[in-house]
């Protein structure tokens, strides 16, 4: 080591210096000031050029080289050090984070670098004191949305377990939530939002019946959990659908000879037959056993026992009164639906995509906007305050539509193409087929098939859509495209996919127009509004006769009506005397 004076602008960057974020304004101010007053204390730590050049590069002082030169000086000492073999990164590092620790950005493109030069991260935890578990946690921001790595390098960090969950979503996701709830400029990020809208729900390895074959069948990658225990198999995949499509083939293909798949409750206890009871000692030869999928989608089997059939005997032998015998079928289990609960919250959002759309720009005919406002508003999803009571939800919501009825006066004043606008943005704000709540029920639908919704469906024909339809409504969608199915579901769907990149595929069932079965509640409440209607024509018919009768000309009512025409001419006339008296007082 040897001392050397040189002039700060000969000195070169060192590509593998830890601190590559910028430094804030003020922090820089305070160094240049510092070294006007005092100069530079501790010199920057240099070492020769590799190579044989004449050069000098930083190993640690780059923030003093910069305050040296922007204070002007021509000259500084620098401290001449033999080169490492990794041009200084262990040492960058640890001089980084003994003066002012790095942000959590600069210290994970630290560690990848120090790995990349073959450092195990058991050895940088203890060259830099920390646990394994940090420099894990800090490698998993190699997995975020750059956008979110600037707002983390400010010092706004997700906590440990949103960060892995942030970390295992997708880029393009992390990127679509991030858009949505993006922080202003000095607010701290949402980070437990963020996670909440990207976590998906992991099925392990461990909790697995089926293999490799079915796993690979049904398009399952298996992952690892890093921060789980060592001693465990800590393979999980977040392609819940697949995974228990798989176990429920499984026990199809595994079934006991006098077993039988049954569904589970609310609780997440499985519903055996009526009548049927669990057994929970010794099982005997008759017993049956139920298997099942629970909450984790763990395969479970029980034994349960049906009651024992009873003999009632009559003339010429016995009959059978009730009960089960040996030769009852067994319990046949349902058939996977075609569509998953994944599957219809996917159609929901489509359709309510293409519903909104076609609101905004198919064209309406004005009767057919007034048609649909009152389709929109007996949804169920909707409620208004009236003299029968009830809650009225939005009240704001609905302000800046009711707005653009008004000039800047305040008067009740609009030409019709702006009522066509606020109709049908108040329609998007109503009509929703997504699942949940929101949903304004099969309205929704008859209102997107009368502006023609479907053309704004999208191409369906995609991975993450088609993952969610069993073999069975693949293969339907097979035939229906000619497409030849192949013999493991995944290779089906990838042959949709490839068939449908150019193209344009709709699930039937996405569809908008209703079944007739699905209407049958508007239908009865039309047969009882067709009923009301008729009743309320004969209530006037009925009243009208009445009125009539009761003005029938009477003696008595004729001079009673005289004497009012008098009493009424002579108020009259003193109404007309006192407005002559006082005119000609004046």
């Amino acid at each position: 080591m040897r001392v050397a004076v040189v002039d700060p602008r000969l000195l070169k960057d060192n590509p593998d210096k830890a601190r590559q974020s910028k430094s804030s304004p003020q922090a820089d101010a305070l160094m240049v000031a510092t070294i006007k007053a005092v100069g530079i204390i501790n010199p920057p730590i240099v070492f020769a050029e590799p190579g044989g050049g004449n050069g000098l590069i930083i190993d640690n002082g780059h923030r003093r080289r910069d305050g040296a030169i922007a204070a002007n000086l021509d000259e500084i000492k620098v401290l001449v050090i033999e080169a490492a073999n990794d041009n200084g990164a262990m040492r960058n590092m640890v001089e980084n984070i003994a003066r002012e620790n790095l942000n959590p950005v600069d210290q994970w493109r630290g560690v990848e670098r120090l790995v990349a030069l073959g450092w195990t991260e058991e050895a940088i935890a203890l060259a830099l004191a920390l646990p394994v578990r940090q420099i894990k946690k800090l490698r998993l921001l190699a997995n975020l949305f750059p956008s979110m790595l600037e707002q983390i390098a400010l010092g706004d960090m997700p906590s440990e377990q949103q960060l892995r969950i942030i970390a295992a979503a997708s880029v393009e996701d992390q990127e679509s939530v991030w858009k949505a709830s993006k922080p202003k400029k000095g607010d701290t990020a949402q980070w437990w939002s963020i996670a909440n809208a990207l976590n998906k729900k992991r099925m392990y390895a461990r909790d697995a019946s089926f293999g490799d074959d079915l796993a690979a069948s049904y398009g399952i990658e298996w992952l690892e959990d890093l921060f789980a225990p060592a001693n465990e198999d800590n393979r999980y995949t977040t392609n819940v659908e697949g995974f228990l499509g798989a176990q429920h083939e499984w026990m199809t293909s595994n079934l006991p000879k006098r077993g039988a798949i049954v569904e589970v409750n609310s609780y997440g206890q499985p519903e055996l037959p009526k009548k049927a009871e669990r057994v929970h000692g010794k099982a005997l030869k008759s017993d049956r056993t139920a298997m099942y999928l629970d909450r984790e989608g763990k395969v479970q089997s029980i034994v349960y026992r049906l009651p024992d059939e009873k003999k009632s005997t009559v003339k010429g032998g016995t009959a059978t009164i009730g009960g089960t015998g040996g030769d009852e079928p067994i319990v046949a289990s349902k058939p996977r639906p075609d569509v998953t609960q994944r599957g219809h919250d996917v159609i929901g959002d489509y359709r309510t995509d293409a519903l909104h759309e076609a609101l905004g720009r198919a064209p309406i005919e004005d009767d057919t906007l007034m048609a649909l406002l009152v389709l929109g508003y007996a949804g169920t999803n909707v409620r208004v305050d009236s003299g029968a009571g009830g809650a009225m939800f939005g009240g704001t919501r609905f302000n800046r539509h009711a707005a653009m009825l008004f000039d800047d006066d305040g008067k009740f004043l609009f030409d019709l193409d702006t009522l066509r606008i606020a109709a049908r943005k108040t329609l998007i704000d109503v009509l929703s087929c997504r699942r949940g709540m929101s949903n304004s029920g099969v309205l929704s639908r008859v209102a997107g098939g009368a502006i023609g919704a479907d053309a704004f469906l999208p191409n369906m024909g995609t991975v993450d859509f088609l993952e969610c339809l069993s073999r069975q409504a693949l293969e339907t969608s097979c035939s229906e495209a000619s497409v030849s199915p192949r013999q493991r579901v995944r290779e089906t769907r990838a042959a949709l996919v490839e068939h449908f990149k150019e193209g344009h595929f709709v699930y039937p069932a996405a569809r908008f127009a209703p079944e007739l079965s699905e209407l049958s509640e508007i239908l009865k409440a039309r047969g009882i509004a067709a009923e009301d209607d008729e009743q309320t024509e004969d209530d006037q018919a009925e009243s009208d006769g009445e009125e009539a009768s009761t003005t029938e000309a009477t003696p008595e009512v004729i001079d009673d009506a005289a004497q009012a025409d008098g009493d009424t001419q002579t108020e009259e006339t003193v109404i007309e005397d006192d407005t002559a008296y006082s005119v000609a007082a004046e």
